[in-house]
């Protein structure tokens, strides 16, 4: 399936530039612009299925860029960009048409799943009903594939097996970046809701009435600005799946009208009477603890059951340390997608350094930094001394580290752990395990040989 391709509209060359290396990172193909002209002759030329503008531009603004594309092509989503954050801007942004709001400094988090968000709905509207096979967890080049070895990830596998097939709704407990939307997206994918959209959305990114706007949708003339019925996000994901992330940043009035969600299968739009049918599975995520939250009164106890009908719970980082060279290896390699050999990406200290750390931040905050890392690093090799303060500020001077106690990684361990996982994952299909690797297939057998592996190795072996 071609890549979706994405328009980019702002007068600022930095933003577009800093705009669409992300988002060609995330596999998607990219058009800048400087000017809202451009942009209109660029959506008459071809087709998108986003664009994103910016609100304050010279000659067209962004709300005049958003009408005109709206006329060239009803369906393409388009998400508004400013560099300062006003409730009412956001309301008249979306209510004129606008997918989504988004503040220039926001978090390339947020602004990769609002992405996301637009182009499954994108992609929902445009494909013909009908059942496809379910897929199985993202592997393969895949830069998000699921990576987890030790115990405690393999109980959240076998739970996700168990469950994915059922429409049972699911709450997803874990601290922030131990890969909630993940899970939940392998959930999604191995259901028989997978012919469906996944939709996810951040509850704690909106203001409260530009959050309930999104997820019922509003009736024109509801309020102020509302110029047009809106469909929200719960009947896009009809026949899918919708992830409500950070479920427990939610007000009361939204936490009531999540209940009727879950209790009637209806939502009514805001400024609506009439109620509608929806046929969508639930999964809720959240890094607080709602059961304390429900204790002290700052989250529904009649919700919270509801939502927690099968938690699930994911373990943070630095209690699966077994995990961190894999996740490296992975990295490194989604970072320098022409890497052969872990012995030539990073040294043996700074690997070591990096198992050792806490990670507060989970694994996003270990992509963050061996990105970070691999773009200031001074030698071909990653060191420890291109690491940021924050993992090497606790070493003796000179950077380097006697490591006595902890786990020990050598780097042919590393390599092979890797080669187990591909091996495993592709159900030992040389050519297509070599294809991920990014070696040839002779390169390939000769490690496998080199290793004494076979179809039964396991990553415990």
């Amino acid at each position: 399936m071609a890549a979706e391709r994405i328009l980019i509209v702002d007068d600022e060359e930095s933003m577009c530039q800093y705009l669409s290396i992300m988002l060609q990172k995330e596999g998607y193909e990219v058009l800048a612009v400087r000017s809202g002209v451009d942009a209109l002759r660029e959506a008459k030329a071809r087709r998108f299925d986003l664009v994103i503008t910016d609100i304050k531009m010279r000659e067209l603004d962004g709300i005049q860029v958003l009408a005109g594309i709206k006329a060239i092509d009803p369906d393409v989503p388009v998400i508004i960009m400013t560099a300062y954050a006003s409730q009412k801007s956001a309301i008249d942004a979306v209510n004129k048409g606008a997918f989504h709001y988004l503040i220039k400094h926001a978090k390339n988090d947020e602004i990769k799943m609002v992405v996301r968000n637009a182009i499954e709905m994108r992609r929902a509207r445009q494909e013909i009903p009908g059942p496809r096979p379910a897929q199985t967890f993202k592997r393969d080049t895949d830069p998000k594939m699921i990576i987890g070895k030790g115990p405690a990830m393999q109980k959240v596998f076998e739970l996700v097996e168990r469950v994915a097939p059922t429409d049972s709704t699911i709450l997803i407990n874990g601290e922030s970046g131990t890969g909630k939307e993940l899970i939940a997206r392998a959930i999604h994918f191995r259901s028989g809701r997978a012919g469906g959209a996944f939709v996810s959305i951040n509850c704690g990114a909106l203001p409260e009435s530009l959050l309930e706007s999104e997820l019922f949708g509003h009736v024109k003339g509801s309020f102020t600005g509302a110029i047009r019925d809106k469909e929200g996000l719960f009947k896009v994901a009809t026949g899918g799946t919708f992830l409500l992330d950070e479920i427990g940043e939610t007000s009361p009035a939204i936490q009531v009208k999540l209940l009727r969600v879950l209790q009637e299968k209806e939502i009514i739009p805001v400024g609506g009477v009439s109620p509608i049918k929806i046929d969508v599975r639930v999964i809720a995520a959240t890094n607080r603890d709602l059961e304390e939250e429900v204790a002290r009164g700052g989250f529904r106890a009649d919700l919270y059951y509801r939502l927690n009908v099968i938690p699930v719970t994911l373990p943070p980082l630095r209690d699966r340390r077994d995990d961190i060279p894999l996740l490296v290896y992975h990295f490194l390699r989604k970072c320098k997608p022409d890497l052969k050999d872990v012995s030539q990406a990073l040294t043996r200290d700074a690997l070591q350094v990096l198992v050792d750390y806490d990670w507060p931040g989970n694994v996003r905050e270990l992509e963050n930094i061996i990105e970070r890392s691999v773009i200031l690093q001074t030698g071909p090799v990653l060191d420890v001394v291109d690491l940021p303060e924050v993992l090497t500020r606790k070493l003796p001077a000179g950077g380097r580290k006697l490591f006595e106690g902890g786990p020990k990684v050598t780097l042919e361990e590393l390599e092979k752990e890797y080669l187990v996982t591909v091996l495993n994952e592709t159900g030992w299909q040389k050519k297509k395990a070599s294809a991920i690797l990014g070696i040839n297939a002779s390169t390939l057998y000769r490690k496998i040989q080199r290793y004494g592996l076979d179809k039964n190795a396991t990553l415990e072996d």
